[in-house]
């Protein structure tokens, strides 16, 4: 569990770069929603290599991890040479900027966090039972795949919440 934010991470870089592809500006809001569809497809791709092959989580998190940031480094190598690649700004999001935050985006954070830690809390025991034995959790009867999902939501939020100050590289670290 410790290695998917690190996954999310890297993996919401192509998002990053097709919102500002597709929306030619340098909006926040699209670049966080961009981020956000990145993250969520690269849980669903983490679960589905897991569920339906015989690969482990380990390496379906190296798999997308690393085809989801080659395919961000390849958008962001292309929209640097573009017409509009100078003005883009968009390599700070691979080591972020946080000397750039208003206080709108750190009262933003600061709320987000505290609504992250309130739903984890609720759910603790949840999380670290579906976390730590899945199968004994499953026999509780707790609904595994739908809290595996919800927690992978969560860092989600996390990841896209926390990419414009620290960046893809250093999300896994906060």
């Amino acid at each position: 569990q410790a290695l998917m934010g690190d996954a999310v991470s890297h993996a919401a870089l192509p998002g990053v770069c097709i919102a500002f592809m597709l929306s030619g500006s340098k909006s926040i809001l699209f670049f966080q929603i961009g981020a956000a569809a990145a993250g969520v497809l690269a849980t669903f791709g983490i679960s589905y290599i897991t569920r339906h092959t015989r690969i482990k989580q380990d390496a379906a998190l190296a798999i997308v991890l690393s085809v989801f940031f080659g395919f961000g480094i390849v958008l962001l190598t292309r929209i640097q040479h573009s017409g509009s690649g100078n003005q883009s700004g968009l390599d700070t999001f691979l080591f972020g900027q946080a000397a750039s935050m208003m206080q709108s985006d750190v009262i933003t954070m600061t709320v987000i966090s505290f609504a992250l830690i309130g739903i984890c809390s609720l759910l603790f025991k949840e999380f670290k039972l579906m976390s730590f034995d899945p199968d004994f959790a499953r026999g509780l009867g707790y609904p595994v795949a739908w809290l595996d999902q919800f927690l992978m939501l969560l860092i989600v939020v996390a990841v896209v919440v926390g990419i414009q100050a620290v960046g893809v590289v250093l999300m896994a670290a906060l």
